[in-house]
């Protein structure tokens, strides 16, 4: 799956899933994700792989709901760092809002992403769109730790 490339000591992994949008677009970019991750050795601590899950859930759920088109989610892994990036055709930024809990109309998402991530970079082109792109530090099931 994805690419390969040594990197200063270190096996970097990537891959680049395109997305269309149509039904099952979701499913299918959280099955591509846990393969990826499911591939890694050594592997990863459980809270990892959920923080992974959910950032790959929510930027790809996002650029559905609010950008038209096709997405494409890339994920990577150079052994100190995971990155989830979703690219879509809208140049508009994440609007925070408040949690809705009582009309189902979200607002939990990116306040999620920013709680969980280490870092979080919005990088804009106006002639194809945006990327989002969230890093979370990589932890394997050796590791010790609370989880933020």
């Amino acid at each position: 799956m994805g690419t390969d490339r040594p990197g200063a000591g270190l096996r970097v992994r990537s891959t680049d899933l395109p997305l269309s949008g149509a039904v099952g677009t979701s499913p299918r970019a959280r099955d591509h994700t846990r393969a990826f991750l499911e591939d890694r050795d050594p592997p990863l601590a459980p809270t990892v792989v959920e923080d992974v899950l959910i950032a790959s859930g929510e930027l790809v759920a996002n650029a559905l709901r609010h950008a038209p088109g096709p997405c494409v989610l890339r994920l990577t892994d150079d052994g100190m760092r995971l990155t989830v990036a979703v690219s879509d055709t809208s140049t508009e930024a994440p609007i925070p809002r408040h949690p809705d809990l009582s009309a189902g109309r979200g607002g939990f998402g990116w306040h999620l992403l920013l709680r969980i991530a280490e870092d979080v970079e919005i990088a804009r082109d106006p002639r194809q769109g945006k990327t989002i792109t969230v890093t979370l530090p990589v932890r394997t099931d050796n590791a010790t730790g609370n989880r933020h």
